[in-house]
């Protein structure tokens, strides 16, 4: 949700000259073999190698499905077919052919392998069981050129999946597993190794961290042209970042916080191909805000690249010196999902009679596929038919003036 953040002049001034700045740094150890975690409110740091594993299950709920790959290991992930009948017969020849599939870089619900063919990405759901059934044969192409097919079994209360190596001109045998969700219940996501066939501990607890520093792929064109890997910081899906130019003093007036999980991203700082070092833009600020309203500021001050993965930083808690105004006053949602005739029901509670009210819908590829204006101020329960959309999965935008929302919804 975004908000506008009014600052008086005594704000202002308590901004530079009476909040504590506090320094922080991490370190991602040479050829950035670590992801840091770390925690703003007391600079905790957790640290945990970046090839320990390969694939990640979302775990917070029996509802929030979402399987993720290692950028930072530098996996590929592609679909390879959407028939299971290939299973024996996949080759790796052929991967000119296979649909090269990526971590989402702004959701973290949205993982590489969810944005397959089917419509859960790697399976489809079964109204009778109300389990999610594989369809779809993914492989795994690491950074050493080796291969591992993967095929995601079922999915009730955890995850089942079946993998196999290719040895160079075969593949090996079969290995079944399951993950289950009721495993590491702090955290948001279980990890698991398929180099290792063992699971694995790659995050710290839900409430022990705010962002972490990774290497992940981005669009690096914004067309979907290129996709690059990078090296920079996340955020946690409970907070919401806004990013502020400050070369020209500490204007906090129209600051506007995102959900977008890369807000703080890798653009704070620049190769210098003169010095062969990194210049880091000090006057961009970042404002991170919790659910409490609590807000910290950061800005980064060094950058070492890969000989250290050294990175150092100033953040302090600004809450006191800033005044959240909740400019939209919108509560909305979403039934039924998944929607098993494509047609939805917006329902929102808008209290401004003068913010315009809008829904677009996009694919996971990131185009839009439907938009239209809804009703102004009050509350409202709005039809929508989307029997013309393909079934599968897409990201629901509702805006409603300044406020922006998202909510991943399954057409059957």
């Amino acid at each position: 949700m975004k908000k506008r953040i009014l600052l008086s002049a005594m704000g202002l001034l308590g901004l530079t000259m009476s909040a504590q700045s506090v320094p922080g740094s991490v370190a991602m150890g040479a050829g950035y073999a670590n992801q840091v975690y770390y925690k703003l409110s007391n600079q905790a740091t957790n640290s945990y190698p970046s090839s320990s594993w390969d694939i990640a299950f979302n775990r917070q709920s029996a509802f929030d499905i979402g399987i993720r790959s290692n950028d930072h290991k530098g996996i590929s992930v592609f679909e390879a077919s959407a028939d299971l009948n290939d299973w024996a017969t996949i080759d790796v020849t052929q991967e000119a052919t296979w649909t090269h599939l990526y971590n989402s870089e702004t959701a973290w619900e949205t993982g590489s392998f969810d944005s397959g063919s089917a419509t859960y990405g790697w399976g489809e759901y079964n109204s009778v069981t109300h389990h999610v059934y594989g369809t779809v044969i993914f492989v795994l192409k690491y950074a050493d050129a080796t291969y591992k097919k993967l095929r995601i079994d079922d999915f009730w209360g955890g995850y089942t999946f079946t993998y196999s190596s290719w040895d160079g001109t075969a593949w090996s045998a079969d290995t079944t597993t399951t993950v289950a969700n009721s495993t590491n219940t702090t955290q948001l996501y279980n990890y698991f190794s398929l180099q290792d066939n063992a699971a694995v501990v790659a995050e710290p607890a839900s409430t022990d961290w705010d962002f972490v520093f990774t290497k992940y792929l981005t669009d690096i064109m914004g067309d979907g042209s290129m996709m690059y890997s990078v090296t920079g910081a996340l955020h946690h899906k409970d907070i919401q970042v806004a990013q502020n130019d400050e070369a020209n003093g500490t204007d906090t007036s129209a600051l506007e916080y995102s959900a977008d999980i890369n807000t703080i991203g890798y653009d704070w700082k620049t190769f210098n191909m003169g010095t062969f070092t990194y210049d880091v833009n000090s006057d961009m600020a970042f404002y991170v805000k919790y659910l409490n309203g609590t807000v910290y500021r950061l800005v980064f001050n060094t950058f070492e690249g890969s000989s250290t993965g050294v990175i150092t930083f100033n953040s302090e808690d600004v809450t006191d010196q800033l005044s959240t105004v909740d400019q939209t006053a919108v509560t909305f949602g979403v039934f039924p999902n998944p929607s098993r005739d494509k047609k939805i029901n917006i329902v929102y509670d808008a209290a401004s009679s003068t913010a315009k009210n809008s829904i677009n819908i996009y694919n996971l590829n990131g185009s839009k596929v439907y938009a239209s204006e809804l009703a102004s101020a009050g509350f409202n329960n709005t039809s929508v038919d989307l029997t013309s959309l393909s079934s599968g999965v897409y990201v629901l935008e509702f805006v409603s003036g300044d406020f922006k929302e998202v909510k991943k919804i399954v057409l059957q």
